[in-house]
């Protein structure tokens, strides 16, 4: 129903938002990490989700359209409800939770309060496919991506030679901290994986 509300930020409690546009103050629930990314005073655009059960009516915020796209995957999953989803966005920062959830890292997943390892490993057997794309995607606008057409390229290579797109997406998460360039991050990779 709502896309987005850009505003002023009124209030700011643990675990949300109050954002005045047009004399309406909205409350947000919102992850850790939009808390962090705002401050008290500034205009924001913030991306929103209207969440409507017959007895609950909740507005979400997100400062990134990214992380509103995983908390929209994340409550498509049976049994996770969207303040599991804010919980879970807020355990790490958006490019290491969706490599963790890319490269099937279910012990660093379960370091999350609240969050067991069998909806761990449920979160990774539903989006595992999705994670490693934005993974390996060239958005370099800091949100779920890595960043760049030399991982992009890496990951097509590597996958060209039948490696999967999550053992992919795992080594050259790796390799990137290691060297750069799409050839380096290729023999950094096989050199690893062989």
């Amino acid at each position: 129903m709502y896309n987005y509300i850009i505003g002023k930020v009124v209030g700011k409690t643990s675990n949300g938002l109050v954002v005045e546009n047009n004399g309406i103050g909205y409350e947000l629930g919102v992850s850790g990490n939009t808390l962090f990314d705002v401050d008290a005073g500034e205009i924001v655009k913030i991306y929103t989700y209207l969440y409507v059960r017959e007895d609950e009516m909740s507005l979400y915020g997100f400062s990134r359209e990214e992380e509103k796209r995983l908390f929209l995957r994340l409550i498509d999953i049976s049994g996770i409800g969207p303040k599991m989803a804010m919980q879970i966005l807020g355990g790490y920062d958006l490019r290491t939770l969706t490599v963790a959830i890319a490269s099937g890292d279910v012990k660093t997943l379960c370091k999350i309060k609240g969050l067991g390892k069998k909806t761990a490993e449920l979160i990774v057997l539903n989006l595992r496919d999705a994670a490693a794309e934005d993974v390996a995607g060239t958005d370099a606008s800091g949100g779920g991506a890595i960043a760049g057409d030399d991982v992009a390229d890496a990951v097509f290579a590597l996958e060209s030679l039948g490696i999967s797109k999550t053992d992919a997406v795992r080594a050259v998460s790796e390799a990137k901290k290691e060297v750069s360039g799409a050839e380096n991050i290729i023999a950094y990779c096989l050199k690893k994986l062989g």
